[in-house]
C-alpha cells in the first residue's frame, strides 16, 4: 500500500480547516532549511505558492517552537509514558480520547482558562484546488531558476533546487547599489551582493 505524502496529508487538513497564515517549522526534511541561501524544498515551494508564509526555528534551539514542545511534553506524559499499545487502532483510540480532553474539557491558563475550542476560529482562506501563477510587481526584476542557481547582472547565485523552473523576483536594497533581495512569491529567500557572487559569469 502506497504511503501518503506530507503534501497529500496537508491538502486534506487544508480542505477541512482552510489555509494558515504562517507555518513555523524545524530545519529538517521535508521542510528545507534557512541555513542555505534561499533554501526551500519542493514542499516548501508548494506551501509558498498557496500563500502561506514559512518561518524556521533556530537550529538546535527547540525553545523557538516552545508551544509545540509543551504540547509534545503533555502528550508524552499523559498518553505515552509507560503505555504499551497492542496495535495502531488501540493507540489511535487513546490519542482521540486525549484530544477530546485537551481541546474541549481542560482549561488552559494561557487562554484565560478557556478551553482551546472556545478560541478556535476557522481560517478565512480556502484551499485552492488549482494553483494560479503568482504575479510579481511591475518594477520587480524577474528571472528563472535553473537547477540550483540563477543569473543576474552577468553573475550566478545559488538558490534552492526546489525552485528549479520557477520565476523569482529581485529587488534593490536602498542602502547599497550592489545589494538585492530575492523573493519567491511573497517569501523572502536571501540577499545577494553583486560584488560577491556565488559563481563567476
Amino acid at each position: 500500500e502506497r504511503k501518503e505524502t506530507v503534501q497529500e496529508k496537508l491538502s486534506e487538513v487544508f480542505r477541512r480547516y482552510g489555509l494558515p497564515a504562517r507555518i513555523n517549522t524545524d530545519n529538517g526534511s521535508p521542510w528545507g532549511s534557512p541555513r542555505n541561501p534561499g533554501e526551500l524544498s519542493e514542499l516548501g515551494v508548494w506551501l509558498v505558492r498557496l500563500g502561506i508564509r514559512l518561518s524556521f526555528s533556530r537550529p538546535y534551539h527547540p525553545q523557538t517552537n516552545g508551544k509545540n514542545e509543551r504540547f509534545h511534553r503533555a502528550l508524552k506524559a499523559e498518553v505515552l509514558k509507560g503505555k504499551h499499545f497492542h496495535d495502531l487502532i488501540e493507540a489511535q483510540a487513546a490519542f482521540d480520547q486525549w484530544r477530546e480532553i485537551y481541546n474541549l474539557q481542560r482549561p488552559h491558563e494561557a487562554l484565560g482558562y478557556q478551553v482551546p475550542m472556545e478560541r478556535y476560529r476557522t481560517s478565512p482562506w480556502p484551499f485552492p484546488e488549482k494553483l494560479e501563477d503568482f504575479e510579481y510587481a511591475l518594477d520587480d526584476e524577474v528571472t528563472k531558476v535553473y537547477h540550483s542557481r540563477f543569473r543576474f547582472r552577468k553573475h550566478y547565485f545559488r538558490i534552492a533546487k526546489g525552485l528549479a523552473g520557477h520565476l523569482i523576483a529581485i529587488r534593490p536594497r536602498p542602502e547599497s547599489e550592489a545589494l538585492y533581495d530575492v523573493y519567491f512569491c511573497h517569501q523572502f529567500l536571501r540577499t545577494i551582493d553583486l560584488n560577491n557572487p556565488d559563481y563567476g559569469p
